[in-house]
């Protein structure tokens, strides 16, 4: 074998051995990669099905139900425009609380029910993930549109009746 060919080799082995590597990189990545979703995304069918993703906003008032076999938890998560019932086998994190900000990570269920695997709950006092804090705020406007065009309709549904 010529020099030159040896070189040429050598080139090609670098060139396969760096794309070998950028895959496995990439692939590794894209595995442990997941994306954030609001309870109204998921409900309107923009999570994805059958891979783990997170969900996040605020533990509704009320719906925190321990099951009988003393570590399973129900509860339901909400954005303040839809709900997600959510189901975690494990110790909660000492900061988990009605009406406080949560962030869960798992895959959603046949049945609308979404499985956690992992529950996060906030750290402090004034804290929530900006994620949740945008859906949380994105909700609370589109339900203050919702009211002002009802109450637009019930205004102009009594001038007509006078």
């Amino acid at each position: 074998m010529k020099a030159r060919h040896k070189r040429i080799a050598l080139i090609v082995a670098g060139l396969a051995v760096l794309g070998i590597g950028t895959a496995l990189v990439l692939n590794a990545f894209n595995s442990n990669l997941v994306f954030f979703f609001s309870p109204t995304q998921v409900l309107a069918g923009e999570a994805p099905k059958g891979k783990t993703f997170r969900i996040g906003g605020l533990v509704k008032e009320g719906s925190v139900e321990r099951l009988a076999d003393g570590v399973s938890v129900r509860f339901a998560v909400t954005d303040t425009d839809q709900t997600l019932p959510v189901q975690y086998k494990g110790i909660l994190p000492d900061l988990f609380k009605e009406g406080k900000g949560v962030v869960a990570q798992g895959k959603l269920e046949e049945g609308g029910l979404f499985v956690a695997t992992e529950v996060l709950a906030k750290h402090d006092e004034n804290y929530m993930p900006p994620e949740a804090q945008k859906a949380v705020s994105d909700a609370h406007a589109k339900a203050g549109e919702k009211k002002a065009a009802i109450e637009a309709a019930e205004q102009a549904a009594a001038k007509s009746l006078k």
